[in-house]
């Protein structure tokens, strides 16, 4: 074939599936909008490769779930519990807290609330949905559902997106007004938020006092200034085995706080050294816990976790929910961000898709300051 030939047929490839694309995105209707059609079938943009998909067969260590830390905030004496949060967060970078002052109530709360948007009336969804990223509320399937690489046809025919819908609400520094939220979480979710926050900055203060800081010294910094709530859900799939519910990637942030519900299906990827190897390990439902992710800006670079969602429920399969995964939420500054460029040789880290081999508090982030108005959020997750 040649090379005309080639580009031919890639470009008719980009085309057809930016259509594809283009088609789904405009019934305004997400993941669930197929599902209440009646697909039968995954669709060809939601059909990741097999070799993405090849090490989700393998299976797991019976030992696995002790990989992943849980972390007693309540414990005694407080310097115990500053060592194991930074223990958690220089070996693993991912680890559950309980005794975390958050209201079991208002966690159970937060779930329902995104559990009644994403089931509830199209219409309501259809009003919020949008790709604006300036729009404080917006509801979509898939953020980066367009952002290809330019003239990459192979990464084009290659990449595929994820079983999910997400509803995403930026409560900081500049909240929506109440009347922006849907009505199924306008009472719970700035509850939860503010709750949420808290935990999270007892968690930065810990590790600011356990690196030999002042506890306020990542406050001080603005790692808190910016809150973004995302709900996810993951409508039953009529074929898990060809899809994700979320492809791996890390946390573009100081810190996520992850609520789960009892689905399951979260993973980290970790090298646990030695036999054991680099493999996924998955995160088991603790009821009542709530999941820390050390964010890429509290990184090293060639540190990031990468997490992914092991797949989409399959529809009546046994054990699995309806598809509500988990609340997220994550703080983050962008002057930061820039403040440690010196440190790594003038290089800008990458926010995502790079692996970390064990997650240290990058210190020399903790002796910046920063220079303008935050621009990237802490980040509370409700999958759902």
């Amino acid at each position: 074939m040649s090379a005309t030939t080639e580009a031919g047929a890639a470009t008719g490839g980009y085309d057809r599936r930016r259509k594809e694309l283009q088609a789904f995105d405009d019934t305004k209707a997400g993941v669930k909008g197929l599902v209440d059609a009646g697909v039968m079938a995954v669709p060809a943009i939601f059909r990741h490769p097999p070799e993405a998909l090849r090490e989700l067969s393998s299976p797991f260590s019976a030992d696995a779930p002790a990989a992943i830390p849980v972390v007693d905030l309540s414990a005694a004496p407080r310097e115990e519990v500053a060592a194991r949060v930074r223990r958690a967060a220089g070996t693993v970078g991912f680890f559950q807290v309980v005794n975390h002052g958050v209201p079991v109530e208002l966690m159970a709360g937060v779930l329902a609330g995104v559990r009644r948007f994403h089931e509830g009336s199209p219409e309501a969804k259809r009003r919020v949905y949008t790709r604006d990223a300036a729009r404080k509320v917006r509801f979509n399937s898939n953020f980066g559902l367009f952002k290809f690489q330019e003239n990459n046809f192979d990464l084009l025919e290659s990449a595929a997106a994820n079983w999910r819908d997400t509803l995403f609400c930026e409560l900081a520094p500049d909240p929506p007004r109440p009347e922006e939220l849907p009505e199924a979480i306008r009472g719970v979710m700035p509850e939860y938020g503010a709750a949420a926050t808290a935990l999270a900055l007892r968690v930065l203060e810990l590790l600011s006092e356990s690196l030999g800081l002042p506890g306020d010294r990542l406050r001080e910094l603005g790692c808190a200034q910016g809150l973004n709530v995302v709900g996810h859900y993951y409508p039953p799939c009529p074929e898990p085995h060809l899809t994700l519910g979320t492809s791996r990637h890390t946390d573009p942030a100081f810190l996520t706080v992850l609520l789960q519900d009892g689905m399951g299906g979260l993973q980290v990827l970790l090298d646990r050294g030695g036999a054991a190897g680099r493999g996924w390990v998955e995160v088991p439902p603790l009821p009542g816990a709530l999941i820390v992710n050390i964010g890429d800006l509290l990184q090293a670079p060639r540190q990031q976790r990468l997490v992914q969602e092991r797949g989409a429920p399959g529809a009546g399969e046994p054990g699995r929910g309806e598809g509500l995964g988990g609340v997220l939420l994550q703080h983050g500054h962008e002057e930061i961000d820039e403040a440690v460029r010196p440190h790594h040789g003038g290089q800008r880290r990458p926010a995502a898709l790079q692996e970390r081999h064990g997650s240290r508090v990058h210190r020399a982030l903790l002796h910046q300051g920063p220079r303008g108005p935050p621009a990237r959020p802490l980040q509370v997750a409700a999958l759902a």
